[in-house]
């Protein structure tokens, strides 16, 4: 009997240990491993996940991540800014009396229906999207009611306004942003973004972003992964009235890297209109002095030609870096006629041999080389479960940091914590993964000890690294131009750019 109370007594304090490691993980090891080893208990029992894939991939990340030799010191941002509007979709929908019906693309909202089946058919996919509501009263009365909703949030908006906000957190870096900033947008705004008084407005444009969590329901409706929908109507920046103030505000600000974004805002603009405006977007941007690189944010889209003509109208041999997502780059190679523009949309996680295969394709076609007057010679590539930099050899460093602090800053910015909690987040990238699918790509086996993984084709260097996806994240919005400004950060542009 003496031996059976020994035993449960040994057994009740080594519960209650592992309750103190739970509850009080931040309690000094050397207190609990003192604690544990007096009670002749055994060894000591790793912090919560500190020996799992996860714990290992941000050990290894934080070993990577160095700053570049050659750092920027002034980056502008321009053209799209706006106030995001963020809360449930579910619920805002809800309170419009709408009820989901059977999913549908609109290419354009013109109603309360064509959000609900948009919203609908984007949610079941768990994909974000972005799209212009043309009739301007109704917008105004749903942005009415999601503005009063208790829930929701204000937040700064618009991919250059974010770019520029996530840059100004690096407080030796001055930052420049040119766009439609309203008086709410300017009290958003970090102390360290400078904004020109011919970028600022009376009005606010406002964004709504309805977001739903993993595994969210709405009657027979369940979303397979947390995302977003946006929509607006926004004119200002749709007609990227800011652009000429941004580049005319370039000469006495100088800046060493430039970022412009705000492209796909002209969806809801006549054929003659973008195609003119693409123009002169190309004109601006040879004004910008050699040797500054430009870097083009993409954002989603629908409208085929005005992809296409971004492609072809000489925008892509005008800048020198791109970023964007999944849905960006397959609808791209879809307007382009790339390399399997044939797949209608992803089904699950992209596959990394076919989204490497039009990453080259892009830099081949359309990329820096001795027979074309072209810039272009980097993409970062993210999606929820890994993202890739794919760069012409030559031009720049510092690739292997920057990929990692991309994907380190997805976890972080998406959980709301300053370091990866690897509580918090799961690996969801392919444990396995063929290089390419035109080719005969490499086999590669994910190690989380060694998370990037890089590899050649023909004069182009790939970078791949998984992402730890937060399992709730707290907000998804502005994830994608968090990973492209921290991956600029990282990175270095050799001198004879």
């Amino acid at each position: 009997m003496a031996l059976w109370r020994g035993s449960a007594y040994a057994g009740f304090l080594a519960l209650a240990v592992g309750c103190v490691f739970l509850l009080e993980p931040q309690l000094p090891g050397s207190a609990l491993r003192s604690l544990w080893s007096s009670l002749q208990l055994g060894p000591a029992p790793a912090p919560p996940g500190a020996g799992s894939p996860e714990g290992r991939l941000a050990a290894a990340w934080d070993a990577l991540i160095v700053r570049p030799a050659r750092r920027w010191r002034r980056v502008a941002v321009g053209v799209n800014a706006c106030v995001d509007v963020v809360l449930s979709g579910v619920k805002l929908l809800r309170a419009l009396g709408l009820s989901p019906g059977n999913g549908k693309d609109h290419s354009e909202l013109r109603s309360r229906n064509d959000l609900e089946e948009a919203f609908v058919h984007f949610m079941g996919k768990g994909a974000a999207a972005e799209r212009f509501f043309s009739d301007k009263e109704t917008f105004h009365d749903i942005a009415q009611i999601a503005s009063e909703f208790p829930e929701a949030q204000h937040y700064v908006g618009g991919n250059a306004a974010l770019i520029g906000q996530k840059f100004a957190a690096n407080s030796d870096l001055k930052v420049l942003l040119c766009g439609p900033v309203g008086p709410k947008l300017h009290e958003l705004l970090d102390d360290n973004v400078f904004v020109p008084p011919e970028s600022l407005q009376e009005v606010d444009e406002f964004h709504l972003i309805l977001e739903y969590q993993a595994g969210e329901e709405w009657d027979e409706l369940k979303a397979p992964h947390a995302n977003r929908f946006i929509f607006s109507h926004d004119l200002s920046n749709g007609a990227m009235n800011m652009l000429e103030v941004f580049v005319s505000s370039l000469e006495e600000f100088q800046p060493d890297l430039v970022v412009l974004s705000g492209l796909h805002m002209m969806e809801g603009q006549s054929k003659e209109f973008q195609r003119k405006r693409l123009l002169e977007v190309v004109t601006s941007l040879s004004d910008i002095p050699t040797g500054v690189p430009v870097h083009l944010e993409l954002a989603s889209m629908t409208n085929k030609e005005l992809m296409s003509n971004i492609v072809h109208q000489q925008v892509f041999p005008a800048v020198t870096s791109l970023g964007l997502n999944e849905q960006e780059l397959l609808f791209l190679s879809q307007s382009a006629s790339g390399p399997h523009s044939s797949l209608s949309s992803w089904n699950g996680v992209p596959d990394v041999g076919v989204v490497s295969d039009i990453l080259f394709w892009i830099l081949k076609e359309h990329g820096k080389s001795e027979s074309r007057a072209s810039d272009l010679s980097r993409i970062h590539f993210h999606t929820l479960a890994y993202h890739i930099l794919a760069t012409v050899d030559g031009h720049w460093a510092n690739q292997l940091a920057a990929v990692a602090a991309g994907a380190r800053v997805a976890g972080t910015q998406a959980c709301a914590t300053e370091t990866i909690d690897t509580r918090r987040v799961s690996l969801k990238a392919p444990h396995e993964f063929m290089t390419s699918r035109l080719e005969a790509g490499s086999r590669v086996v994910l190690n989380p000890s060694e998370p990037v993984v890089a590899w050649h084709r023909e004069g182009v260097s790939f970078h791949f690294t998984p992402v730890l996806v937060c399992k709730d994240p707290v907000r998804t919005v502005g994830l994608g131009d968090a990973i492209s400004a921290e991956g600029l950060f990282y990175s270095e542009v050799h001198p004879h750019l």
